[in-house]
């Protein structure tokens, strides 16, 4: 089992960049697949960007593309999304999340951080 929590978030203006953090505790975090969703206003969760157990693959929403990057640090059990170019309509709350297997573009995690805050103002 892992416990992960985020940080990082806050308000920015458009055209700010962010980076999101997420701490993993727990045994063999290098184990699992790690993911970034998010969840704005009125809407449900969306996927944003995954990343395989050793951090060689990554994967993107079309939406974010060239815009978010995601890594890991294995050895310090951590997890990140660097933003840049932001919008407005990037705001959302921004959860951390694993999964046993490999990475995967769906929702289908099986443990979730609490969430940060990303608000991007015009």
């Amino acid at each position: 089992q892992v416990q992960l929590v985020e940080s990082g978030g806050g308000t920015v203006q458009t055209g700010d960049s962010l980076r999101l953090s997420c701490a993993g505790s727990g045994r063999a975090f290098s184990n699992y697949a790690m993911g970034w969703i998010r969840e704005a206003p009125g809407k449900g969760r969306e996927f944003v960007a995954a990343i395989n157990w050793s951090g060689d693959r990554t994967y993107y929403a079309d939406f974010v593309k060239t815009r978010f990057t995601i890594s890991r640090d294995n050895a310090k059990k951590m997890m990140y999304l660097q933003m840049f170019d932001l919008r407005p309509e990037d705001t959302a709350v921004y959860y951390c999340a694993a999964k046993n297997g490999g990475a995967t573009i769906t929702l289908t995690y099986d443990y979730w951080g609490q969430g940060t805050q990303v608000t991007v103002s015009s």
